[in-house]
């Protein structure tokens, strides 16, 4: 039988109160409560968490408290990853960020959603998700939010607020809601 667990990594309906992903998702909190309430002088102490919670993490990340995530061992992180302040990554699925990409504050990456179909939803039924993608240099502005199955592609750039519904190509400046490409770079 196939677990809720794998369900969940696979993209199918899931059931997120399954027993084994809520101590998960315990383990993951109790690592961000660490992260989150560390000193900044204490660089090291947070690549140790980073280390233990994410699935990836590469040189030189460096992520402003407070930040949020499901599990974290969804998330791959690329060397010299910089998030500013508030980020949130609902990695229910992998959410995989390249190098030298830049994250403004309050950005929010979704891997998760829920069915349409509200008889699905009620009372906190099934959900699913979507992988997200994220090249290597990009720059994605302060409150973007990235919505499940969206890939951008490398050197790209989102402007502030923007909500990404659809794929972004490489190389583009792309603002909005719904976001879309208003200039090569």
């Amino acid at each position: 039988m196939i677990s809720e667990k794998e369900k969940m990594l696979r993209g199918e309906l899931y059931l997120a109160s399954d027993p084994e992903l809520c101590t998960d998702g315990l383990s993951a909190q109790k690592i961000l409560h660490e992260y989150n309430a560390s000193r900044p002088e204490e660089s090291e102490r947070r690549r140790f968490l980073l280390q233990r919670l994410f699935g990836e993490l590469g040189k030189d990340v460096h992520i402003e408290p407070r930040f949020h995530c499901d599990y974290g061992y969804n998330i791959r992180l690329g060397d010299r990853v910089y998030m500013n302040c508030g980020c949130v990554l609902l990695d229910v699925c992998p959410i995989d960020i390249g190098e030298d990409t830049l994250l403004g504050p309050n950005v929010q990456i979704y891997a998760a959603t829920h069915p349409l179909d509200g008889k699905i939803r009620k009372h906190r039924g099934p959900e699913f998700g979507r992988p997200v993608r994220i090249g290597s240099d990009c720059w994605i502005g302060g409150g973007a939010i990235i919505c499940p199955g969206v890939v951008i592609g490398d050197q790209s750039a989102i402007g502030a607020g923007s909500v990404v519904t659809k794929n972004i190509p490489s190389g583009v400046l792309a603002v909005g809601n719904p976001c879309r490409v208003v200039k090569e770079l």
